[in-house]
């Protein structure tokens, strides 16, 4: 009886604490027109984020420069997931190659991959939302690139569905970008 009064109590204590949370997918962009591109497959790696990028946690930049959460607001996948996804996705719909994200999913091996670390993804004071780090291809025929990017997207408040938004647009742009480095 005394178990089961205890395990109740850590119930409903459970249920209190969470669960009101709103989550945002980060948002996704109708495809542009196919860039021909100089490989047949595309593997994408898993993206490397910022701890706080990583995080469930939708967060902004404040005016101090201080990064806070949005309160009552998470994102509905896994950032890293998400963002690596995402960017296979778009090389996918969006060039003449065969994409997808790791672990390549056919018995030949991909003829060229992508890694793309990100050092920052933030919704900044300045009415901007920043997607910037570095990005490398390596193909089968030995044109190894690497290349920095800095993608601003334009912003008008930090509200998470805003940031789902700007998230998603500069995400399609970065694969855009990775496509004319592979043409």
């Amino acid at each position: 009886m005394k178990t089961a009064a205890i395990t109740l109590s850590l119930v409903t204590l459970l249920a209190a604490c969470g669960g009101n949370e709103n989550l945002y997918l980060i948002g996704t962009e109708s495809g542009a027109s196919e860039v021909r591109v100089s490989t047949r497959s595309i593997e994408v790696k898993e993206v490397t984020l910022p701890a706080y990028a990583a995080a469930s946690e939708i967060a902004f930049q404040t005016e101090d420069g201080a990064l806070k959460t949005v309160k009552g607001a998470l994102w509905a996948e896994e950032p890293r997931a998400a963002v690596t996804r995402i960017i296979a996705e778009r090389l996918d719909i969006d060039t003449t190659a065969n994409a997808a994200a790791e672990p390549w999913p056919l018995l030949d091996g991909p003829d060229t991959t992508v890694t793309v670390r990100i050092d920052r993804m933030v919704a900044r004071a300045d009415q901007q939302f920043e997607l910037s780090g570095q990005f490398a291809t390596s193909s089968m025929n030995g044109r190894d690139r690497l290349r920095r990017f800095t993608i601003l997207q334009p912003i008008s408040d930090s509200a998470p569905g805003t940031i789902a938004t700007a998230t998603g647009a500069a995400l399609a742009q970065l694969a855009r970008d990775i496509a004319s480095a592979l043409r």
